[in-house]
């Protein structure tokens, strides 16, 4: 039987052991380091009162991946196009429409995104349908009435894409440019214009995320070219 003091000695020795164990077994396991973050998804469509969730995801320097649930900071820019909560993933909300980008703030690494959001378009009507534009003169307003709304005009500032194509060749030549401006009635119009002749005639579309997924799609606006 252990005398108290060799008692004694012998639980010191032990606890001793203990937390030297305890430190060295500590060390074997450091902590990943975050090397990269990602958010997810990188585009996202959001109806205005609509809510949809991001989520960031993180890369260590030991090769693992995993979701970043907390020490996330979060920003939009424009803003006022939604609005964003959370610290880990973030909700946000649609509050008018647009694009904005979100960009995702972890410890120093950053990440964007992309939302869109939509309105209640159900059918784009363009007018006029067709026109003829002359090289190295005024421009033609063109616009884009979205049913029901709003928004009440689509243009691509708030979300639409504009394609025009040679009726020809089905791709773009890049000789007319649109660019987006308000008229005299302060709706906003695409404002188009010709540099050169070079394969008319062009059809021109606009499309418009559809609340209900996919794309609404004008009627089809003819452009011709002249010198």
């Amino acid at each position: 039987m252990l005398s108290g003091r060799k008692l004694a000695l012998t639980l010191v020795f032990t606890g001793l052991v203990a937390v030297a164990t305890g430190v060295s077994c500590r060390g074997f396991f450091v902590s990943p380091v975050l090397q990269s973050i990602a958010v997810s998804p990188t585009t996202v469509d959001v109806g205005i009162g609509q809510q949809t969730t991001l989520q960031v995801f993180g890369t260590y320097d030991d090769g693992s991946r995993s979701t970043v649930t907390s020490g996330v900071s979060w920003s939009a820019d424009p803003l006022g196009v939604i609005t964003i909560v959370g610290t880990g993933s973030a909700t946000i909300t649609g509050v008018a429409t647009g694009s904005t980008t979100i960009t995702a703030d972890a410890q120093a690494l950053t990440s964007t995104a992309t939302a869109t959001v939509v309105g209640d378009v159900t059918a784009i009507t363009a007018s006029p349908t067709s026109a003829t534009l002359t090289v190295g003169e005024s421009p033609v307003p063109f616009d884009f009435a979205a049913t029901p709304g709003p928004p009440t005009y689509i243009t691509t500032g708030n979300g639409g894409t504009l394609t025009i194509t040679s009726v020809a060749t089905g791709t773009d030549d890049g000789s007319i440019t649109c660019t987006v401006s308000l008229d005299a009635h302060n709706n906003p119009d695409e404002v188009c214009s010709a540099s050169e002749v070079l394969s008319p005639p062009y059809n021109m579309v606009m499309t418009y995320p559809s609340p209900s997924g996919g794309t609404t799609t004008s009627n089809t606006v003819t452009l011709n070219v002249s010198q």
